[in-house]
């Protein structure tokens, strides 16, 4: 699903952040990175969704060269991702259901089909009883839930979580971690989580890579 091959990565040509790295990730890996506060794990996120080019070496993300500067093979890419950013991103004048529906939308699925998706997603993320709310009148928790349903709501090979559960209460951590090792366990989609707190208790095997002082490398 993912290759990368003595990439580096930097902000405007400035000092690297990630050097010469060098990994694999395969088909229904539920991967963590992790490393301390500005190490590198978000900028490596980016790169695999195409927000960050990298400066030398070669990244392949689901066959897709991100190596070279190519916008319409990065949006067919997208197309085939999830993404859960670390500050939700839902659009604040669309009901939660258009912001899960929007994936769905962009794949031009019809209505009836939308409509049945969005309905089982917010009862899997335990917000049925917050139809027709906007984010705004939601807590952080439950926008958050909002963000992971509309990532999954178009069936992803791919999901690439940024500190999903990074500030959250309890309740709403643990409904993000179900549904992330459930999409894992039960939808075959690779999953690669950011986070500096791996839960104890997820009840899944992973592999787990971190980054000090620009390397990375898999923890045993």
């Amino acid at each position: 699903m993912i290759l990368a091959n003595n990439i580096t990565l930097s902000y405007d040509n400035k000092k690297n952040i990630i050097e010469n790295a060098n990994f694999n990730i395969k088909p229904k890996d539920f991967i963590f990175i992790s490393g301390s506060s500005g190490s590198g794990k978000s900028t490596l996120l980016k790169a695999f969704y195409g927000e960050l080019y990298v400066k030398s070496g070669h990244l392949l993300v689901n066959k897709t060269d991100l190596s070279k500067k190519n916008y319409s093979k990065l949006l067919t890419l997208r197309k085939e991702l999830g993404i859960v950013f670390q500050d939700y991103k839902l659009i604040k004048n669309y009901t939660i259901e258009e912001n899960i529906m929007l994936p769905l939308k962009v794949h031009n699925y019809d209505d009836s089909i939308c409509k049945n998706q969005v309905k089982k997603l917010l009862k899997h993320v335990k917000l049925s009883h917050k139809v027709g709310a906007y984010p705004e009148e939601l807590s952080g928790g439950e926008q958050q839930r909002v963000a992971v349903a509309r990532a999954l709501a178009h069936n992803p090979s791919i999901i690439f979580a940024d500190e999903p559960t990074g500030n959250l209460d309890d309740y709403s951590s643990d409904v993000i971690w179900k549904l992330l090792k459930n999409a894992n366990e039960i939808l075959g989609i690779t999953v690669v989580v950011v986070t500096h707190r791996i839960p104890s208790d997820l009840g899944i095997k992973f592999r787990r890579f971190n980054i000090d002082e620009g390397v990375v490398y898999e923890a045993s």
